[in-house]
């Protein structure tokens, strides 16, 4: 009865204690055989400038007097700048503001259209206006309000400054620390904004094919949420996360303990 008893105990603990992992791991494959399988790389996103972008321009030229009027970006800033950062209230971005026309405006050149090129070809053209008042210019472009917000089941929610022209929507979730256990992952929902619209889209990570989808890479203001699975604690500490499977060991413990001295 005893024996009985305790191989009853044993497999309902072993039953509660274990978690479905094909729930939570990432990237799985549709078959065991496909496990060594190889993607093309498909639509790499490359960052258009867009208006409401703000720009830092670093001039260079043969006039160091002359470069102080487009070097309106304190050097300090432009170091923390090429950092990613975590922000609970961004603070204001100082540099040239892309218009509603898709325009800058610069000292002496005046107005540039920059609207829909990327960095590369916007700092292409911004030399190319500035050869008229400085010798020898060149030009390093950077957006500075580059912000995705990730908000939800995640370990860091928050409002993150991006560095870099490309950051992927795994990469965005390891900057606020990963989804915890009570994460959807199969339901991420991302949230973007196109042509004075706003676009809802759902990505399930769990699966290959989420590097084929037209939100693997996140654009600037993009918002990730991730919604909590039924029968969410409260808490989300992982100390707290541990709690039943550090309670169902305590109690196996104390049952075979009671077993074996009885």
């Amino acid at each position: 009865m005893n024996r009985t008893f305790l191989f009853l105990v044993i497999t309902t603990l072993l039953g509660t204690s274990c978690v479905n992992t094909k729930r939570i791991t990432y990237f799985q494959a549709e078959a065991l055989a496909k496990d060594l399988e190889k993607q093309d790389i498909k639509d790499k996103y490359t960052i258009k400038l867009q208006p409401g972008d703000i720009i830092n321009l670093k001039v260079s030229s043969l006039s160091p007097e002359a470069n102080a009027m487009f070097n309106i970006y304190p050097e300090s800033q432009v170091v923390a700048s090429n950092q990613t950062m975590q922000t609970t209230a961004p603070a204001a971005a100082i540099g040239f503001l892309v218009d509603e026309d898709g325009s800058i405006t610069l000292p002496l050149a005046g107005k540039i259209k920059i609207g829909g090129l990327t960095t590369k070809e916007a700092a292409a053209i911004v030399t190319k206006s500035l050869e008229k008042y400085l010798e020898q210019p060149t030009v390093n472009l950077r957006i500075i309000n580059y912000k995705v917000s990730i908000l939800g089941e995640v370990e860091r929610p928050s409002v993150y400054t991006i560095s870099n022209e490309r950051i992927t929507l795994p990469e965005a979730l390891s900057l606020a620390g990963d989804m915890t256990i009570y994460g959807k992952r199969k339901n991420i929902l991302v949230i973007r904004e196109v042509d004075g619209k706003r676009e809802f889209a759902r990505v399930d990570i769990t699966k290959r094919d989420v590097f084929n989808s037209p939100y693997y890479y996140l654009r600037p203001n993009d918002i990730v949420y991730v919604e909590p699975v039924k029968g969410r604690l409260t808490a989300t500490s992982r100390t707290v996360q541990l709690t039943p499977l550090v309670l169902s060991a305590l109690t196996f413990l104390t049952v075979v303990t009671v077993y074996i001295f009885k």
